[in-house]
């Protein structure tokens, strides 16, 4: 944590280009120490006790997620769905309620009729959710009003920072703020897994080392964690030309029957032919990621939103309860 605390103090001085040449030389010296647990961390390909497989007996499940930071991303939105419809995809978009800008319910309405999903991102998105558990309880009473006004069953938070026991206070089906492995974020420490996994409630048992989903507890939430580096890391971070870090993580997965996962922000994707702002990269390297996974996979790979693999894995959660009982 001490890495985020020293981000967060920086960030009221420290004007955000500079901010982001820091972590940029951290991520470059970081790199050079961290080739064997990222991108692929060895042994997080385990699948959970009571693990069925994916439904239709597809060989893994591939979700689009995307965080909406600034009224910037919330521009390109629309460009970003068509993209994904035109190649046959559906996401989920996940808005800051009291950010930098505000969502128009038109554009809500506009992505679940199309069969995308909407979500929550933190509340503010300024790094302070989880400073006090007091503070939390406050924010989450808003952000349950938020997932009741939109329709929304998911959470993530901002920075990835995370109390996976907090979370408890939120009426969510699942939240997606865990990683199997990145060492790159302020709290660095992964899930180990490549597949979803239950996190019981208070009166359930805890979940340590490799988890299960069939918790005993009836209480609880799915936790979906993201197993493919953020673009951010690999275009802004790291500054990869291509997505081949993308196509041999998920070439990984695929083989290993997990859950393909990534987070997608459209602030930064530049769908214009010339890029003019230092926090961006080529839509076409999303959009050729895509057209890999379509071309290479076509027909045994589960395209949905994280809300229906919640579903799932709540259905199998309970169906192995119920044979224990």
């Amino acid at each position: 944590m001490l890495r985020n605390r020293i981000y967060y103090g920086l960030k009221p001085f420290v004007p955000q280009a500079l901010r982001t040449a820091i972590r940029r030389k951290l991520a470059m010296r970081l790199r050079k120490q961290i080739g064997d647990v990222w991108p692929i961390m060895p042994g997080s390909e385990r699948p959970p006790e009571n693990w069925p497989g994916w439904p239709g007996g597809k060989k893994f499940a591939f979700v689009l997620t995307h965080d909406v930071e600034s009224k910037v991303g919330l521009s390109r939105c629309r460009a970003l769905m068509q993209l994904e419809q035109d190649l046959g995809f559906r996401s989920s978009f996940n808005f800051v309620p009291e950010g930098s800008y505000r969502v128009p319910s038109e554009l809500r309405k506009e992505l679940t009729a199309s069969g995308f999903e909407v979500g929550i991102h933190d509340l503010k998105h300024d790094g302070h959710l989880f400073a006090s558990y007091r503070g939390f309880k406050r924010c989450a009473a808003r952000i349950n009003n938020y997932l009741r006004e939109w329709g929304a069953s998911g959470f993530r938070s901002g920075f990835m920072l995370r109390n996976l026991d907090w979370l408890h206070d939120l009426d969510v089906d699942y939240d997606a703020s865990t990683f199997d492995t990145d060492p790159f974020e302020p709290q660095p420490q992964g899930r180990h897994t490549i597949f979803p996994f239950w996190v019981s409630g208070p009166n359930g048992s805890s979940l340590n080392g490799q988890h299960s989903v069939s918790e005993s507890s009836s209480r609880g939430y799915v936790e979906l964690p993201y197993t493919l580096p953020q673009d951010f890391t690999l275009f802004v971070l790291l500054q990869e030309k291509t997505p081949e870090i993308w196509l041999r993580k998920l070439d990984w997965i695929a083989q290993h029957g997990g859950m393909a996962l990534v987070d997608v922000h459209p602030d930064y994707l530049c769908f214009d032919e010339t890029i003019t702002r230092p926090r961006e990269y080529p839509a076409t390297h999303y959009k050729s990621f895509l057209e890999y996974v379509s071309r290479r996979y076509d027909g045994v790979f589960w395209n949905t939103t994280p809300r229906k693999v919640a579903q799932f894995c709540a259905w199998v959660q309970k169906a192995a309860t119920a044979s224990e009982a």
